[in-house]
């Protein structure tokens, strides 16, 4: 059995202020992460803004990111999409350019368009056929409810279904039902919202963490001290950088990673495609100083 373990973030997707993608920062921004000591790197992700990026540019994107990665850590390809032909499609593209697995939400589209737990099934099942890992996606974003036995049901019956990332309200109760029902089969529970329940998940058996890009370096203490048992050094790694995850959580989403990339130097705009607005100016401002005083290396990567 594979244990998953460690900070996976999700790689922001940069543009230009004009709107087109921004590739040379695509690549700094993977260079940024790898050198943040991340674990792994999830590309097109609700994080990546996926739901503004067309087929093309994903497909695109998909390419540069493997290509320059090039194996120095494990990419994770989101495919999520209502129709399961076109999920199989996004997984038999993401293998066939070495992506170590993909993650997927439960069928949906809109607030009415929700899979059927057997038709969740049965889109795993069909993306497992591929023959490449699947992280489950448990996000409230699909307004799907994916229930424990569902999920161990998929564990035990789709090979490939290994991973599971949720980030469900109270994640860590449904963590450690997971891990108590579903035993081996459950190979890398993670939880995700940017980590603002990363202790509690932890405490839970989680054994990985899928966050934003903003402070990785400043996280994975966290996860190696609990990991290794010194759980009162995990607590006070946690309890320094809380109010920067809560804030960026609370209140800028995606955006929070794109600003402290800019100020970094990583990359050149935080351009967010319309109809997302910029962040208010005091809303970021707050970000950044609640970033300053842990002196993360984003602040400083491309300086």
């Amino acid at each position: 059995m594979t244990r998953y373990t460690g900070i996976w973030p999700v790689a922001p997707t940069p543009f230009h202020e004009d709107g087109t993608l921004d590739l040379e920062g695509m690549k700094r921004v993977l260079d940024c992460l790898i050198d943040q000591g991340a674990d792994g790197i999830c590309i097109l992700a609700n994080f990546s803004e996926q739901f503004l990026i067309s087929d093309e540019e994903r497909a695109f994107l998909t390419r540069v990111s493997l290509e320059h990665v090039a194996g120095r850590v494990p990419v994770i390809v989101t495919i999520s999409h209502y129709a399961t032909q076109i999920a199989v499609e996004r997984a038999r593209f993401a293998k066939s350019l070495g992506a170590s697995m993909v993650m997927m939400m439960p069928p949906y589209h809109g607030a009415l368009l929700k899979g059927t737990p057997e038709q969740t099934f049965e889109q795993f099942r069909m993306v497992g056929e591929v023959g490449i890992p699947i992280m489950v996606q448990d996000a409230p974003l699909s307004g799907v409810e994916l229930p424990v036995p569902l999920l161990v049901r998929m564990a035990r019956e789709i090979e490939e279904v290994r991973l599971f990332k949720i980030e469900c309200p109270k994640a860590a109760n449904k963590l450690r039902a997971l891990i108590a029902e579903g035993g081996d089969a459950i190979e890398g529970p993670f939880d995700g919202e940017e980590g603002i329940t990363l202790l509690a998940d932890l405490d839970a058996g989680a054994t990985g963490s899928m966050t934003s890009g903003m402070i990785v370096d400043q996280i994975k203490p966290v996860i190696e001290k609990h990991h290794a048992g010194d759980i009162e050094g995990a607590t006070a790694a946690y309890g320094r950088v809380a109010m920067a995850i809560n804030h960026e959580n609370r209140q800028c989403g995606w955006q929070s990673c794109k600003a402290a990339m800019v100020e970094g130097g990583v990359i050149r705009s935080e351009f967010c495609r319309h109809p997302i607005p910029p962040l208010h100016p005091a809303i970021r401002q707050r970000m950044i100083d609640l970033l300053q005083p842990l002196e993360p290396m984003v602040l400083n990567w491309g300086r």
